[in-house]
């Protein structure tokens, strides 16, 4: 199946990156790239027949006289009938290919999705980011961060979705495809990253006014590199250590931010926020708004509204002394 895949999508080779649904870079992946590979395959068959003898009908018309009432039957009238026998034989082989592809790809999804999961991840989507939970049988062993989603390579996830709000949709096409998530209703997803990389997830169901700006970094890494980027998740935020540092710990831990932000380890206790205790360990600001870089985040913490208008971080109106200070801090969280 891999060779006809080669085989039938080489136009769309140069598609393939960080978020791509020929990428085939997780086990559901692979398995709805060789089902489109068998669509393509079958319905393509069927579009060049239909050019062929669209050229045909009309290559034989110009040179056909009227025929003569009784004139006996030509006999490439008696081609077009057997040709007309062997289109529907191909329409019923055809059909019935879809159809054996199409179950054997569901059932084969439907048994990777019963599999024991060795990860079990909850991620909560909101106006516009995203909430992720590792989650764990030990509270104190729960990680949780936003906008930000790692997995070991080879390893099953099963993630449980749900929405806080509107109606949004999980889609990481290089690894598994689309599972909306509706308020009030918990679904769920389960992949298997077969490659490691970084790529890119989105929300794929209009959600508001910023839903092209409610993306997912989605790092895939060996079972090592993983553990030990969980380890570092499950560690308190860094103490600051110089005095710029220390006074933008101060006005974050004291003021507008601790209400909604969480930050462990530190007096920030608010929920309704992404947390930020590992903040500058992450690719993107904003649920990959814009990439995690000093001049971006300055920029992100002036003023929230100007990249991402309607998001639900308000205008604070910090001085420069102060937002020097909180960018210094934020800059420790790593």
């Amino acid at each position: 199946m891999k060779r006809l895949s080669l085989l039938a999508l080489p136009a769309l080779g140069a598609c393939n990156g960080i978020q791509s649904v020929t990428g085939g870079d997780g086990y559901h992946g692979q398995d709805f790239n060789s089902l489109f590979t068998v669509f393509m395959v079958v319905t393509g068959i069927a579009y060049l027949l239909v050019i062929l003898f669209l050229g045909a009908a009309v290559f034989r018309r110009r040179g056909e006289r009227q025929d003569l009432p009784g004139q006996s039957e030509k006999p490439e009238h008696r081609g077009l009938s057997r040709a007309l026998a062997g289109w529907l034989a191909f329409i019923v082989i055809g059909l019935s290919v879809l159809t054996i592809a199409s179950y054997f790809t569901d059932r084969s999804s439907a048994r990777a999705a019963a599999a024991p999961a060795v990860l079990q991840i909850r991620i909560t989507a909101n106006q516009w980011w995203w909430e992720v939970e590792y989650l764990d049988a030990t509270p104190s062993n729960i990680v949780r961060t936003a906008n930000e989603l790692h997995l070991p390579v080879g390893i099953p996830a099963h993630i449980r979705l749900s929405s806080n709000d509107v109606i949004h949709s999980f889609w990481v096409p290089n690894l598994a495809g689309k599972q909306d998530m509706i308020p009030g209703r918990g679904v769920d997803i389960s992949v298997k990253p077969t490659k490691a990389g970084i790529f890119r997830g989105q929300c794929a169901e209009y959600c508001g006014q910023q839903h092209a700006h409610m993306a997912l970094d989605v790092v895939v890494e060996s079972r090592e590199s993983f553990e030990a980027w969980r380890r570092a998740q499950l560690a308190p935020a860094a103490a600051p250590a110089t005095p710029l540092a220390k006074a933008g710990y101060n006005y974050v831990t004291g003021k507008e931010c601790a209400a909604c932000h969480n930050i462990t380890g530190t007096p920030a206790n608010g929920q309704i926020a992404p947390d930020l205790t590992h903040f500058a360990s992450r690719r993107s600001i904003a649920a990959g708004t814009l990439p995690m870089t000093r001049g971006h985040l300055y920029g992100w913490i002036a003023d929230p509204q100007g990249p991402k208008p309607g998001n639900k971080m308000p205008y604070i109106g910090l001085h420069a002394d102060e937002l020097h200070a909180v960018v210094a801090y934020l800059e420790t969280l790593k």
